[in-house]
């Protein structure tokens, strides 16, 4: 991605932020998920896995890079952007806790991602609502940070989330398809019930929370809300005897989500929900936050006071944009288009190109350091390619974008020239 920019914080977590990002090129919306390097191990786990995976029931892999922000290298993940947020947020939206005609779509579309990733040898690791995306066409599984390989997953550490642990998991014997299985029903009572898969759970106390779920010989409770079908659909997932547990495969073909295939198999094919441009409808309700970077205002003061308002005001309620021009449009180019195919292409990271890369160098960057990243990523890094932003801080878990950017190249040739002084001016 060569030129982007950084919108309102999504969502963060431990180690990574997730951000509202559009390509300055072709306009494309996506998320971006960053972390700085020294602190990027998962994040670059995570996209080794999504680069090799293609699926409607898991997030879109968009590509990646190394960018300098505030003196510190970063490291970016580029995913599709989802609007609808995570499981937990839909719950939240609808009073606390979902209905069962709710959860059975849902819970399809995740026993769907789970099935296409157990047969290409893939375990997730860390199923639970906040890492599942909801959009139009229903769940989306995401954050592959612990996700693993199940040839190469003897050598690798158990991890996840001890509430949503299997017991297995949690004694550190192993984690494989069928933690992922008994993960899926402890996020089914997430949704049925709104809270914790386990009562009176602390989700300050791990080690306690470890053990229960190890050695107590205890069961999760289920929702007396559920209908006897969802119950014994849970009965199937949450058995001790990991070898006992269904798969993916055979959850598929329970009663409780025969009802739901039609359905989902419908919205799937329909519209996507994850807009893929800044003109696709509900994109400027997000751009237009606060936080995020500032429109800069071309001086037209018409009925539409923002630029958001502007290319909202060109779809109509059929969805279909009407493009009538008149005198209060700005020509930004003519004659002339331009996009980009690709977010990132496949590149190469040469040793005199890497050397050569001043502004990334300075500020005490190591080069040996900084070549093992370059080489592990297989991302190039070329002189005068790194873009740097103005007043971009990372603090903690948050980062603070402001609209102060300037870019290293092309700018006359990316933005209109009354919008490129007004950006400099700020």
């Amino acid at each position: 991605m060569d030129y982007w920019t950084r919108g309102r914080t999504l969502g963060h977590g431990s180690t990574a932020t997730v951000s509202l990002a559009t390509s300055l090129q072709s306009g494309d919306v996506f998320a971006v998920k960053s972390a700085e390097i020294s602190r990027s191990e998962f994040l670059q786990r995570e996209q080794r896995i999504l680069s090799s995976i293609t699926s409607p029931y898991v997030v879109g892999y968009r590509g990646c890079d190394v960018s300098r922000e505030n003196k510190k290298l970063m490291y970016n993940l580029f995913l599709e952007y989802i609007p609808g947020g995570t499981l937990v947020d839909v719950i939240q939206a609808n009073g606390g806790r979902l209905e069962e005609e709710m959860i059975r779509h849902y819970t399809w579309g995740i026993v769907q991602g789970l099935d296409y990733l157990h047969s290409n040898g893939l375990v997730h690791c860390d199923i639970k609502g906040r890492n599942i995306l909801v959009g139009s066409s229903g769940a989306k599984i995401a954050d592959f940070g612990c996700a693993k390989r199940v040839e190469s997953g003897a050598g690798m550490p158990i991890g996840g989330t001890p509430m949503f642990m299997a017991p297995e998991v949690a004694r550190g014997e192993e984690q494989g398809f069928a933690g992922d299985i008994w993960a899926l029903g402890c996020t089914i009572i997430e949704m049925a019930s709104g809270g914790a898969p386990w009562p009176n759970a602390n989700d300050h106390d791990p080690v306690s929370m470890i053990y229960r779920v190890g050695h107590s010989g205890l069961l999760p409770e289920f929702p007396c809300c559920l209908s006897e079908q969802a119950r014994d659909f849970l009965d199937k997932c949450l058995r001790r005897d990991p070898k006992e547990r269904w798969t993916a495969s055979q959850l598929l073909k329970h009663p409780f989500l025969g009802e739901s295939n039609s359905l989902s198999k419908q919205e799937t094919n329909s519209s996507s929900n994850s807009p893929t441009s800044i003109l696709d409808q509900g994109v400027w309700n997000s751009l237009d936050e606060p936080e995020s970077l500032e429109i800069i205002n071309l001086g037209h003061t018409g009925g539409l006071s923002s630029a958001g308002e502007r290319i909202r005001g060109l779809s109509l309620d059929s969805g279909e944009p009407s493009w009538d021009w008149d005198d209060s449009w700005i020509t930004v180019r003519e004659g002339s288009s331009w996009r980009c195919d690709r977010i990132m292409g496949d590149v190469e990271a040469r040793d005199d190109d890497v050397f050569s890369c001043d502004s990334v160098m300075e500020e005490g960057a190591g080069s040996k350091e900084l070549l093992s990243v370059l080489l592990d990523i297989n991302i190039s890094c070329r002189k005068n390619r790194w873009d740097s932003w103005g007043d971009c801080k990372y603090g903690g878990d948050s980062f603070v974008s402001s609209s102060n950017l300037y870019f290293d190249r092309d700018r006359d040739t990316l933005l209109h020239p009354v919008m490129s002084r007004s950006l400099l001016q700020t």
